[in-house]
Parts: structure tokens; C-alpha cells; sequence
């Protein structure tokens, strides 16, 4: 039970919830006790409790999911700041785990008049796509669906397994900055079943075109993480 000090009982059950965790009496991923009886366990008011598991999962630590109960939520493997450039390869390497790739298709497709105007080229033709899904220790963490134009690749042929980003440098093409958005997503037909997530597990979609240094888009690309396994962050200064 809570050993009352000065503090509102609310922080308490939040520090102990966390020495818990830290503890593993309660493993990532795992279900906690009801309400009742965790509650029961920890001395406090429902009330309370509710309002220390609110606090959690504001902080990651838990994840509740409606009618079905709260759990002990995944620590992130991959923490990256969004406003560092990296490919996946390099956020895998970073974690010091080893890269892998699952390549699914790549075709040549007509370009359609989003093409032109994400590529800022009236006379775009063709763009090559590229599915893949990106491993991390041979776990898939990543969906990826890039679009390049074609024009650009030279009738050279996609690489299974190289970074686009250096198959792009091979190419006399570097990126240097990109425009990124970013939307969370739940449960994706498609894409969860092949990152193999739990029900519940959400994603982050990046929404990416990534630019050289003349300014010329070179890349769009669709990144479908992992929320239990990347958490990105951003370092905001004042002007």
C-alpha cells in the first residue's frame, strides 16, 4: 500500500506505478489489475487512481485502451530528434541493432498530377515506387512506399537492400533537408498486419519530400513506424 508522505496521493501511486514497472512487476506490455483492484492493492480512491493512470499515459508510461483495460506500455527502441535528417538505416544503426530489408515491389508507374505537383515538373512522366518493410535484429519496425522520378534513376535498377538515401548519393543526387508531417494512426489493414503489431498498437506516419541543395524534390516517401518501438522528439528554440 501507499505510505502516505506530504505529496498528493496522486503522485505517489504515480511514483509507485513507475518503481513497479521499473522493477518488472509489471513487464512491457502486460495488462494491470483492474481498477478495483489496483485500488484495493494501493490503498487510494478510484478517483485517485484514475487520475495517476491519466498522468501516465500523457507520459507514455501506459497505454489504456477502452473496454478492454490499461497496460504496462513498450519502452521505445529507437528515440530520434525529427529535426536530425537520418534514413532508417542510420536510426537502426544508431540503436545499435542491425538493418535489414524485406523488399516487397518496386514499378514503374504514369505519373499522376499529384506527381507533378509534389515534383514541381510539369513534364513528369513516370515515377518508380518502391515497397518495402524495414527490420530491425530481423523484426520488422518500418513500412516503407517511396516514389522517385524515374528520370532521375537513369535506367539504373533499385538495389534490394542499399539505403535509398545512398543509392541516391550513387547517383550524384544528396539529400539535404526534407518537409515532414507527421499524423498518428490506429489500427492500418494493411500495414499493421505486416509490422506484426498487437491490436491496439498505433502508428506514426511521416509524410516526407526530401530535397538536394539546389532545392530539386528528389523523394516522397510514406514511412509507416512503429509507435511502440520509434519516438520522435523536436528541439525548439526561441527566436
Amino acid at each position: 500500500m501507499i505510505k502516505a508522505d506530504h505529496r498528493p496521493l496522486y503522485l505517489q501511486v504515480i511514483d509507485r506505478l513507475k518503481e513497479d514497472i521499473e522493477k518488472n512487476v509489471y513487464d512491457e506490455g502486460q495488462k494491470l489489475p483492474s481498477e478495483f483492484e489496483l485500488s484495493k492493492l494501493l490503498g487510494v480512491s478510484r478517483a485517485t487512481l484514475r487520475e495517476a493512470l491519466r498522468l501516465l499515459e500523457e507520459e507514455g508510461v501506459v497505454i489504456r485502451r477502452h473496454g478492454v483495460g490499461t497496460f504496462v506500455h513498450s519502452k521505445p527502441l529507437f528515440s530520434s530528434g525529427i529535426e536530425e535528417l537520418d534514413s532508417v538505416t542510420d536510426m537502426i544503426v544508431k540503436a545499435k541493432m542491425k538493418p535489414g530489408t524485406i523488399f516487397l515491389s518496386s514499378a514503374v508507374q504514369e505519373a499522376t498530377d499529384d506527381d507533378r505537383r509534389k515534383f514541381i515538373n510539369d513534364d513528369l512522366e513516370e515515377v518508380m515506387e518502391i515497397e518495402r518493410v524495414r527490420t530491425a535484429d530481423d523484426s520488422p519496425v518500418v513500412y516503407c512506399l517511396d516514389r522517385i522520378p524515374n528520370e532521375l534513376l537513369k535506367n539504373h535498377s533499385i538495389h534490394e537492400t542499399k539505403s535509398i538515401f545512398r543509392y541516391l548519393e550513387d547517383l550524384g543526387k544528396t539529400i539535404t533537408y526534407a518537409i515532414t508531417y507527421i499524423e498518428p494512426i490506429g489500427y492500418h489493414e494493411h500495414v499493421s498486419e505486416i509490422l506484426e503489431c498487437e491490436p491496439g498498437h498505433s502508428l506514426l506516419l511521416l509524410k516526407q519530400m526530401h530535397y538536394d541543395q539546389s532545392e530539386q524534390p528528389l523523394l516522397y516517401s510514406l514511412n509507416y513506424f512503429r509507435a511502440d518501438k520509434f519516438k520522435f522528439h523536436v528541439v525548439r528554440k526561441r527566436s
